[in-house]
């Protein structure tokens, strides 16, 4: 295996870890309970509420960041996967041309 293909598989097996670790601490995010604060008072019912509301929302933000990278990491792996692919493809074709010319020159 050549260094282009082990750096190209590592980085998908890296990004596919990501993504799945991702999608599991988003199972365990909404597996917790939500609690809802009740009160009479207005302003102390924004106060209690906010808080759980802006660890949702930074939750959020970071599986949505880790999401983008491991989709980022997953798509540069394939391309370098099939760039590798590509780049062999070619140089068997002029090797294949090549000793075609060598064989017809004999």
């Amino acid at each position: 295996m050549e260094k282009g293909e082990l750096l190209g598989f590592s980085s998908l097996f890296i990004g596919i870890v990501l993504l799945i670790f991702t999608f599991f601490s988003a199972y365990a995010f909404l597996r917790e309970e939500l609690s809802l604060v009740g009160s009479s008072d207005l302003i102390r019912t924004f106060g209690e509420t906010l808080a759980p509301l802006m660890k949702a929302a930074i939750h959020a933000i970071y599986l949505g960041i880790m999401v983008w990278i491991g989709s980022i990491i997953t798509l540069r792996a394939i391309q370098i996967i099939t760039g590798l692919s590509k780049e062999g493809g070619r140089k068997r074709k002029e090797e294949g041309k090549e000793e075609a010319k060598a064989e017809q020159k004999a």
